[in-house]
Protein backbone atom coordinates (compact mmCIF):
# COMPACT_ATOMS: atom_id res chain seq x y z
CA UNK A 1 0.00 0.00 0.00
CA UNK A 2 1.12 3.81 -0.79
CA UNK A 3 0.50 7.54 0.49
CA UNK A 4 -2.12 7.17 -2.92
CA UNK A 5 -4.19 3.84 -1.60
CA UNK A 6 -5.43 5.14 1.85
CA UNK A 7 -8.64 5.57 1.67
CA UNK A 8 -11.21 7.97 3.61
CA UNK A 9 -12.86 5.40 5.52
CA UNK A 10 -9.23 4.08 6.97
CA UNK A 11 -8.81 7.83 7.76
CA UNK A 12 -11.70 7.82 9.32
CA UNK A 13 -10.60 4.99 11.96
CA UNK A 14 -7.28 6.71 12.53
CA UNK A 15 -8.81 9.72 13.43
CA UNK A 16 -11.56 7.95 15.69
CA UNK A 17 -8.94 5.74 17.25
CA UNK A 18 -6.86 9.07 18.09
CA UNK A 19 -9.22 11.46 19.28
CA UNK A 20 -11.31 8.99 21.69
CA UNK A 21 -7.79 6.88 22.91
CA UNK A 22 -9.25 3.67 22.60
CA UNK A 23 -11.07 1.28 19.90
CA UNK A 24 -14.10 1.05 21.72
CA UNK A 25 -14.55 4.62 21.78
CA UNK A 26 -13.49 4.79 18.33
CA UNK A 27 -16.59 1.84 17.55
CA UNK A 28 -19.12 4.25 19.40
CA UNK A 29 -18.09 7.10 17.45
CA UNK A 30 -17.81 5.62 14.25
CA UNK A 31 -21.07 2.97 14.91
CA UNK A 32 -19.33 -0.04 14.01
CA UNK A 33 -18.22 -2.92 15.78
CA UNK A 34 -15.06 -2.96 17.94
CA UNK A 35 -14.15 -6.00 16.11
CA UNK A 36 -14.44 -3.98 12.79
CA UNK A 37 -11.96 -1.32 14.11
CA UNK A 38 -9.35 -3.38 15.24
CA UNK A 39 -9.52 -5.66 12.30
CA UNK A 40 -9.23 -2.52 9.61
CA UNK A 41 -6.58 -0.53 11.87
CA UNK A 42 -4.64 -4.08 11.59
CA UNK A 43 -5.23 -3.80 8.07
CA UNK A 44 -3.98 -0.16 7.47
CA UNK A 45 -0.89 -1.13 9.28
CA UNK A 46 -0.12 -4.48 7.91
CA UNK A 47 -0.71 -2.15 4.23
CA UNK A 48 1.31 0.82 5.26
CA UNK A 49 4.26 -1.28 6.96
CA UNK A 50 3.97 1.22 10.29
CA UNK A 51 2.76 1.07 13.25
CA UNK A 52 0.57 4.12 14.10
CA UNK A 53 -0.70 2.98 17.51
CA UNK A 54 0.98 2.20 21.05
CA UNK A 55 -0.98 -0.10 22.52
CA UNK A 56 -1.26 0.17 26.15
CA UNK A 57 -3.12 -1.04 29.01
CA UNK A 58 -4.54 2.72 29.55
CA UNK A 59 -5.28 3.01 25.89
CA UNK A 60 -4.09 4.07 22.23
CA UNK A 61 -1.63 6.58 21.71
CA UNK A 62 -0.40 7.66 18.02
CA UNK A 63 2.91 7.46 17.19
CA UNK A 64 4.19 9.85 15.19
CA UNK A 65 3.24 8.19 11.71
CA UNK A 66 -0.41 7.63 13.67
CA UNK A 67 -0.43 11.77 14.89
CA UNK A 68 0.96 12.67 10.78
CA UNK A 69 -2.67 10.37 9.43
CA UNK A 70 -4.67 11.65 12.10
CA UNK A 71 -3.97 15.57 11.57
CA UNK A 72 -4.63 14.80 7.65
CA UNK A 73 -7.82 12.71 8.69
CA UNK A 74 -9.06 16.14 10.40
CA UNK A 75 -8.14 18.49 7.78
CA UNK A 76 -9.74 16.01 4.96
CA UNK A 77 -12.69 15.91 7.33
CA UNK A 78 -12.75 19.68 7.58
CA UNK A 79 -12.45 20.04 3.77
CA UNK A 80 -15.78 17.41 3.38
CA UNK A 81 -18.00 18.76 5.74
CA UNK A 82 -17.32 22.04 4.24
CA UNK A 83 -18.53 21.05 0.87
CA UNK A 84 -21.53 19.36 2.38
CA UNK A 85 -23.00 22.52 3.98
CA UNK A 86 -22.22 24.67 0.96
CA UNK A 87 -24.02 21.44 -0.98
CA UNK A 88 -26.81 21.59 1.58
CA UNK A 89 -27.10 25.31 1.49
CA UNK A 90 -28.08 25.16 -2.51
CA UNK A 91 -31.28 23.14 -1.57
CA UNK A 92 -34.15 25.30 -1.64
CA UNK A 93 -36.84 22.73 -1.14
CA UNK A 94 -38.86 21.86 2.27
CA UNK A 95 -37.69 18.04 2.10
CA UNK A 96 -34.53 15.92 3.70
CA UNK A 97 -33.56 15.80 7.25
CA UNK A 98 -32.85 18.10 10.13
CA UNK A 99 -30.49 17.23 13.13
CA UNK A 100 -31.48 19.20 16.20
CA UNK A 101 -29.17 19.12 19.16
CA UNK A 102 -30.93 20.65 22.71
CA UNK A 103 -31.34 19.68 26.05
CA UNK A 104 -33.49 17.35 28.00
CA UNK A 105 -35.36 19.69 29.75
CA UNK A 106 -36.31 22.37 26.56
CA UNK A 107 -37.12 19.06 24.61
CA UNK A 108 -40.02 18.09 27.45
CA UNK A 109 -40.78 21.38 28.54
CA UNK A 110 -40.66 23.58 25.71
CA UNK A 111 -39.80 21.90 22.38
CA UNK A 112 -41.97 18.59 22.11
CA UNK A 113 -44.97 19.47 20.98
CA UNK A 114 -43.81 22.27 18.69
CA UNK A 115 -42.08 19.53 16.73
CA UNK A 116 -44.86 17.77 16.82
CA UNK A 117 -46.98 20.45 15.20
CA UNK A 118 -43.68 21.18 12.90
CA UNK A 119 -44.00 17.79 11.47
CA UNK A 120 -47.62 17.81 10.68
CA UNK A 121 -47.03 21.37 8.44
CA UNK A 122 -44.11 19.88 7.51
CA UNK A 123 -43.88 16.29 6.86
CA UNK A 124 -41.12 15.98 4.31
CA UNK A 125 -38.95 17.06 6.80
CA UNK A 126 -37.31 14.58 9.04
CA UNK A 127 -36.44 15.37 12.29
CA UNK A 128 -33.11 13.88 13.81
CA UNK A 129 -33.15 14.87 17.59
CA UNK A 130 -30.24 14.98 19.64
CA UNK A 131 -30.99 15.29 23.58
CA UNK A 132 -27.68 15.96 24.86
CA UNK A 133 -26.57 18.99 27.56
CA UNK A 134 -23.11 18.52 25.41
CA UNK A 135 -23.05 21.08 22.44
CA UNK A 136 -22.55 19.21 19.42
CA UNK A 137 -20.29 20.03 17.32
CA UNK A 138 -22.33 21.99 13.92
CA UNK A 139 -19.15 22.72 12.34
CA UNK A 140 -18.78 18.40 12.50
CA UNK A 141 -22.12 18.62 10.96
CA UNK A 142 -22.85 16.55 14.49
CA UNK A 143 -25.70 18.79 14.16
CA UNK A 144 -27.51 21.06 11.85
CA UNK A 145 -29.66 23.22 14.09
CA UNK A 146 -28.91 23.70 18.13
CA UNK A 147 -31.40 24.95 20.54
CA UNK A 148 -29.92 25.86 23.61
CA UNK A 149 -29.56 28.22 26.63
CA UNK A 150 -26.41 30.51 26.58
CA UNK A 151 -25.18 33.44 27.98
CA UNK A 152 -22.58 33.87 24.83
CA UNK A 153 -23.40 31.78 21.87
CA UNK A 154 -20.17 30.52 19.95
CA UNK A 155 -18.48 33.24 17.58
CA UNK A 156 -18.54 30.72 14.90
CA UNK A 157 -22.33 30.05 14.59
CA UNK A 158 -24.68 32.33 13.63
CA UNK A 159 -28.57 32.76 15.11
CA UNK A 160 -31.03 34.44 16.98
CA UNK A 161 -31.75 35.39 20.48
CA UNK A 162 -35.61 33.68 20.72
CA UNK A 163 -36.72 34.98 24.51
CA UNK A 164 -34.85 35.10 28.20
CA UNK A 165 -35.17 32.19 30.45
CA UNK A 166 -35.97 33.33 33.68
CA UNK A 167 -35.13 30.62 36.84
CA UNK A 168 -37.15 31.01 40.31
CA UNK A 169 -37.48 28.70 43.46
CA UNK A 170 -39.66 25.91 43.22
CA UNK A 171 -41.17 23.32 46.02
CA UNK A 172 -44.26 21.23 46.00
CA UNK A 173 -47.15 22.95 46.44
CA UNK A 174 -49.13 20.49 49.39
CA UNK A 175 -46.22 21.44 51.46
CA UNK A 176 -46.17 25.38 50.93
CA UNK A 177 -49.99 26.14 50.49
CA UNK A 178 -50.36 27.94 53.62
CA UNK A 179 -47.48 30.30 53.01
CA UNK A 180 -47.40 33.99 52.23
CA UNK A 181 -45.59 33.84 48.30
CA UNK A 182 -43.08 34.94 46.75
CA UNK A 183 -40.92 34.99 49.75
CA UNK A 184 -37.17 36.26 49.56
CA UNK A 185 -34.42 33.37 48.55
CA UNK A 186 -32.87 34.91 51.57
CA UNK A 187 -34.99 33.44 53.81
CA UNK A 188 -34.79 29.79 52.73
CA UNK A 189 -31.30 28.64 53.02
CA UNK A 190 -32.30 26.28 56.19
CA UNK A 191 -34.65 24.32 53.72
CA UNK A 192 -33.45 21.34 52.18
CA UNK A 193 -32.24 21.85 48.82
CA UNK A 194 -31.97 20.12 45.92
CA UNK A 195 -28.91 20.91 44.20
CA UNK A 196 -27.30 20.62 40.60
CA UNK A 197 -24.66 18.24 40.21
CA UNK A 198 -21.32 19.46 38.88
CA UNK A 199 -21.66 17.13 36.17
CA UNK A 200 -24.92 19.42 34.80
CA UNK A 201 -22.42 21.69 33.91
CA UNK A 202 -24.20 25.01 34.99
CA UNK A 203 -21.23 27.11 36.74
CA UNK A 204 -23.28 30.07 37.65
CA UNK A 205 -26.38 27.71 39.30
CA UNK A 206 -23.22 25.74 41.65
CA UNK A 207 -22.02 29.18 42.39
CA UNK A 208 -25.66 30.84 43.56
CA UNK A 209 -26.30 27.52 45.43
CA UNK A 210 -23.07 28.55 47.50
CA UNK A 211 -24.19 28.48 51.38
CA UNK A 212 -27.28 26.52 50.84
CA UNK A 213 -28.15 22.94 52.54
CA UNK A 214 -28.02 20.78 49.48
CA UNK A 215 -27.15 17.38 50.53
CA UNK A 216 -29.78 16.22 47.50
CA UNK A 217 -27.81 16.68 43.89
CA UNK A 218 -28.76 15.18 40.47
CA UNK A 219 -27.01 15.98 36.78
CA UNK A 220 -30.24 16.46 35.57
CA UNK A 221 -32.66 19.67 35.95
CA UNK A 222 -35.55 16.75 34.86
CA UNK A 223 -34.49 15.31 37.88
CA UNK A 224 -34.67 17.98 39.97
CA UNK A 225 -37.84 18.42 38.89
CA UNK A 226 -39.24 15.00 40.07
CA UNK A 227 -36.96 15.02 43.32
CA UNK A 228 -39.31 18.26 43.98
CA UNK A 229 -42.71 16.69 43.19
CA UNK A 230 -41.75 14.03 45.62
CA UNK A 231 -41.38 16.50 48.77
CA UNK A 232 -37.22 15.63 48.42
CA UNK A 233 -36.76 19.37 49.01
CA UNK A 234 -37.03 22.76 47.18
CA UNK A 235 -34.80 23.90 43.86
CA UNK A 236 -34.06 26.62 41.18
CA UNK A 237 -36.12 25.51 37.62
CA UNK A 238 -36.67 27.31 34.99
CA UNK A 239 -39.82 28.78 34.75
CA UNK A 240 -41.54 27.35 31.43
CA UNK A 241 -40.64 23.93 33.30
CA UNK A 242 -42.08 25.00 36.95
CA UNK A 243 -44.94 26.89 36.32
CA UNK A 244 -46.30 23.88 33.96
CA UNK A 245 -45.77 21.76 36.62
CA UNK A 246 -49.18 21.56 38.21
CA UNK A 247 -47.95 19.63 41.73
CA UNK A 248 -45.35 22.78 41.74
CA UNK A 249 -45.63 26.04 43.16
CA UNK A 250 -42.87 29.01 42.53
CA UNK A 251 -41.64 30.34 46.34
CA UNK A 252 -39.54 32.97 44.61
CA UNK A 253 -39.84 36.17 42.21
CA UNK A 254 -37.38 35.48 39.13
CA UNK A 255 -33.27 35.24 40.43
CA UNK A 256 -31.62 37.71 37.98
CA UNK A 257 -28.37 36.58 38.09
CA UNK A 258 -29.85 33.09 36.82
CA UNK A 259 -31.54 34.60 33.78
CA UNK A 260 -30.11 32.98 30.77
CA UNK A 261 -31.26 33.47 26.97
CA UNK A 262 -32.47 30.67 24.61
CA UNK A 263 -30.46 30.62 21.17
CA UNK A 264 -31.45 29.09 17.71
CA UNK A 265 -28.05 28.49 16.07
CA UNK A 266 -26.87 26.74 12.84
CA UNK A 267 -23.37 27.05 11.02
CA UNK A 268 -23.15 29.97 8.39
CA UNK A 269 -23.16 27.92 5.57
CA UNK A 270 -26.18 26.48 6.58
CA UNK A 271 -28.27 29.90 7.13
CA UNK A 272 -30.13 30.13 3.67
CA UNK A 273 -31.07 26.81 3.66
CA UNK A 274 -34.56 26.55 3.19
CA UNK A 275 -35.94 23.91 5.40
CA UNK A 276 -33.18 25.24 8.43
CA UNK A 277 -34.57 29.05 7.77
CA UNK A 278 -38.31 27.63 7.79
CA UNK A 279 -37.60 25.65 11.30
CA UNK A 280 -35.91 28.18 12.91
CA UNK A 281 -38.89 30.57 12.18
CA UNK A 282 -41.36 27.98 13.24
CA UNK A 283 -39.78 27.75 16.26
CA UNK A 284 -38.72 31.11 17.01
CA UNK A 285 -42.70 32.61 16.47
CA UNK A 286 -43.83 28.83 18.52
CA UNK A 287 -41.36 29.65 21.99
CA UNK A 288 -42.35 33.26 21.75
CA UNK A 289 -46.28 32.46 21.65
Amino acid sequence: MNEQQIRWDDLQIVLAIAEAGSLSGASRTLRISHATVFRRLNELERGLRVTLFKRRRTGYTPTLAGDDLAASAKRVQSEINGVERRVIGQNSTLTGSLRITTTDTLFAGLLSPLMASFRRCYPDITLEVVISNQLQSLSRREADIAVRPTRKPPETLVGRKVIDITQAVYGKKSLWLNTSLPMQTSSLPSENWIGPDIHLGDATLEKWMMGKNAAYRLDSILGMQTAVRHGAGITVLPCYLGDADDALIRLSDPIEELTTQLWLLTHPDLRHVTRVRTFMDVMSEGIRR
